[in-house]
C-alpha cells in the first residue's frame, strides 16, 4: 500500500502508535503512585513489626542476663505487656560480702556484788536478694526499666568468738544462761552494723553494674529497688 500523499507531495506518517504509548506511560505512572502509596500507608504497621522484634530480642538477652547471674528468669515485659514470666531455681543471691566485728559486755550487780562478761565476735555477713520475691523487667524503646525488691542481709558465719572479761561477783555468780544470752545478742550487732554502714546498699550497686556490664543494651538501664507496685487500672 503506498502512503497517502497531502499537498506538496510529501507522504503522511501514520500516527496510531503515539495514544498507545502515552497510555503505557500513564499506566506505569499510575502504578508506581499507587506502589509508593502502598509503601506508605504500611510503612507504621512494618515499622511497629520491626520494632517489636527489636524489643524481643533485647527482652531474651535480659533474660539470659539474669539467668547468668542469679539463676533466675525474672518476669519480663514489652511495652508493659508480660512477655516471660518470673522462674527461679535457687532461693538466695549472695553477692557481697563483709567481715564484721562487734563487742559486747554486761554489767550487772546485786546486793553490791557485780558480774562481768565482756565478748568479742568476728563475723561473715553476706547481703543480696532473696529470689522468691518480684523481680520485673520491662523493656522498652527508650529505657529497660528493672524492678527488683531491696538487698538483705541473707547470713552470718561466725569466724572467731573471743571472752574479753569473765568476772564472778563475789555473791552475784555468773551463770550459763548468762553466757549463752550474750553469745546471742553478738550476731544480732553484727547484722545491724553491716546495715549501717551499707552493706545491703553495696550489693544493689554491684548487681546493678553486674547487669549493665552483661547486657550492653541500646536503650540506657534504670533500676529501682523495692517493692514491685502492682499494675495499674
Amino acid at each position: 500500500m503506498k502512503p497517502r500523499l497531502v499537498e506538496g507531495g510529501k507522504p503522511q506518517r501514520n500516527k496510531s502508535g503515539w495514544p498507545v504509548a502515552l497510555i503505557l506511560i500513564t499506566a506505569i505512572f499510575a502504578l508506581l503512585i499507587a506502589f509508593v502509596f502502598f509503601r506508605i500507608e504500611t510503612w507504621p504497621g512494618r515499622t511497629a513489626s520491626q520494632s517489636i522484634a527489636q524489643l524481643e530480642q533485647v527482652a531474651r538477652k535480659t533474660r539470659d542476663a539474669f539467668v547468668g547471674i542469679a539463676h533466675l528468669q525474672p518476669q519480663v515485659k514489652i511495652n508493659q505487656r508480660v512477655y516471660l514470666e518470673q522462674t527461679t531455681a535457687v532461693g538466695e543471691l549472695a553477692l557481697v560480702s563483709r567481715r564484721t566485728e562487734v563487742e559486747h559486755e554486761l554489767l550487772h550487780t546485786w546486793a553490791g556484788s557485780t558480774k562481768r562478761i565482756k565478748l568479742h565476735g568476728t563475723f561473715l555477713v553476706k547481703a543480696g536478694f532473696d529470689l522468691r520475691e518480684k523481680f520485673v523487667v520491662d523493656i522498652r524503646p527508650t529505657e529497660i526499666f528493672v524492678q527488683l525488691p531491696h538487698a538483705r542481709i541473707l547470713g552470718l558465719e561466725q569466724e572467731q568468738m573471743e571472752v574479753l572479761a569473765f568476772e564472778n561477783g563475789f555473791w552475784n555468780r555468773i551463770q550459763a544462761s548468762d553466757l549463752e544470752s550474750q553469745l546471742a545478742i553478738l550476731p544480732t550487732l553484727a547484722r545491724q552494723k553491716a546495715i549501717d554502714a551499707g552493706l545491703p546498699q553495696d550489693a544493689e550497686q554491684a548487681f546493678s553494674q553486674r547487669l549493665s556490664e552483661i547486657l550492653h543494651p541500646p536503650q540506657p538501664i534504670r533500676t529501682s529497688f523495692g517493692p514491685v507496685s502492682p499494675p495499674a487500672g
